[in-house]
Parts: C-alpha cells; structure tokens; sequence
C-alpha cells in the first residue's frame, strides 16, 4: 500500500468534500473587504513580525487577499478554478484534493518564513498565485488533453499551457531573486511531491485517473443497449461480444481503449 492510500485510510474521514469552493469563498470575502474597506485587508494579509507577536489568524486569512481587485477578472477567477478543483476532486478523490490544498498552502506559509529569517523581507502580499499555477499544471497532467479557448477564440490544450507555464516558472528561476526562488519551489511543492508519488503508482496515475472518470461519465450517458465499449485496432464492441473485455492504454494519448486481445500488442498512439 503506498502512502497516499495510507494516509487516506487514517485520516480520509477529516477530508472535506467541495474544498475549493470554500477556498473560493473566502478569497470573495477579501475581495469585498477590498471594495468596501480597503484598509482593513492589511490586518488580514500576511505579516509574520505581526504573527510572531500574536497576531495568529493571518497564518489563514493571507487565504483572503483577492486574486483581483476588477469584478470581471475576479469572477472569470473565481469561476475557471472552482471548475478546475472540482475536476482534479473528482479525478482524484476528497482526500487527496484536500492533501494537495493544504501543501500548496503549507508549501507558501514555510516559503515567507524561510525568507524572512533569510533575509528580514516580510512578504506582505503574500496571495495563493503560485498554488493557482499548481492546480493548472495538476490539472493539464490529469487531463492533458483537455482543450481551453484562449481569449474565447482560440482552441489550446491544456499540456501546452501547461508547458509555457513552467517555462516561465523556470525563467523566473533563473533571473529572479533567492528569495522568488524559494517561493517558487516551496509554493509549488505539492506539485513536485504529488506528480512524483502518483506516478510512481500506476494505480494512482493521473492521467489514467481522468480517463476512468470519463470512462465513469461515459458509461451513466450512455443509452441502454448502446455500446460503450469499442477497441481501437480491430472495431469490436461490447455490443456485439459482451463476454469480451476493455481497457485504456496509458500509454497512448488521449482515451483509446483495446480489447485484451489487442491491449498488448497494438502501436501506441503519441500525441500530437
């Protein structure tokens, strides 16, 4: 059993369902604290001397800096990334979403303190951008092949966003500071430990925890008496042989599923 599944079976019963809506929630509470009283966010944002002197709800309400200050974008915010934590909670599980919640925003809290004994900057501002960049990239490696519409227009997927995102993120390792250094790894370690715990695990593998999903989503759409299985190399069905078996290859791209007969010994599909 690996540590997820470990962790998951002592303390899944603590996992919080609907996890990023509340995440949401609180960052719309700091965006109306900063229409109405703008003023009153500088006792909830990060300060760790202020921390350090008793101050201890900031550890949770640097939660609430708004990622904007303009309704459009807080709401277009608000909306792309509840969709994407609710995705990754259904892919993944309650606990496991909720796992990968809290590193990101552990990963961010011991990154400000790292920095400000390193070298005395207390970060202020300190808002949850790189755990935002940590469900996108989590997402993009759930479902790589999911497409977005950039500017409404244009069709991307989701993997090559995803990879112009962290090249970014690694050219801002190289030119930036030590200490956007150190918020870079620490802010996104969840990412790091996460891709490297689930892949080790072919059970827990991302990717083909999205197409079991859609696999899932498939089979409750599907009609009664309708296939729902088809293989890619040799086009039989399970309508046409129910005794026959399916499964996806995660090695293809995309979800291309294979009767057992052809599950081995097909050419993987690469993508595109």
């Amino acid at each position: 059993m690996d540590i997820l599944s470990k962790l998951e079976r002592k303390y899944g019963r603590f996992a919080v369902p609907n996890l990023m809506l509340y995440v949401i929630i609180l960052n719309a509470a700091g965006f109306l604290i900063s229409r109405v009283n703008p003023g009153l966010l500088e006792y909830l944002c990060w300060d760790f001397y202020a921390i350090l002197h008793g101050q201890v709800w900031r550890l949770v309400t640097f939660i609430m800096f708004p990622f904007s200050t303009s309704l459009l974008s807080f709401m277009l915010f608000a909306f792309v990334y509840y969709s994407i934590g609710n995705a990754l909670e259904r892919a993944w599980g309650v606990f496991r979403f909720n796992l990968y919640i809290y590193v990101g925003l552990l990963g961010h809290i011991i990154g400000a303190i790292l920095i400000y004994f390193a070298f005395g900057l207390n970060m202020y501002i300190l808002n949850t951008g790189y755990l935002n960049t940590s469900l996108f990239l989590a997402l993009a490696m759930t479902y790589p092949e999911m497409q977005f519409y950039l500017m409404f227009l244009i069709p991307i997927k989701a993997k090559w966003m995803a990879l112009v995102s962290i090249a970014y993120l690694v050219y801002s390792l190289i030119v930036g500071s030590v200490s956007t250094r150190i918020m870079i790894i620490m802010s996104l370690l969840n990412f790091i430990l996460f891709a490297a715990l689930m892949f080790k695990n072919s059970r827990f593998n991302p990717r083909d925890l999205g197409r079991r999903v859609q696999f899932r989503q498939k089979m409750q759409a599907a009609p009664s008496g309708r296939q729902l299985h088809k293989c890619t190399v040799c086009g039989r069905t399970d309508a046409d042989y129910p005794d026959l078996e399916f499964r996806y290859c995660s090695k293809c791209a995309g979800a291309h599923e294979y009767c057992m007969e052809h599950l081995y010994t097909h050419v993987h599909i690469q993508g595109q």
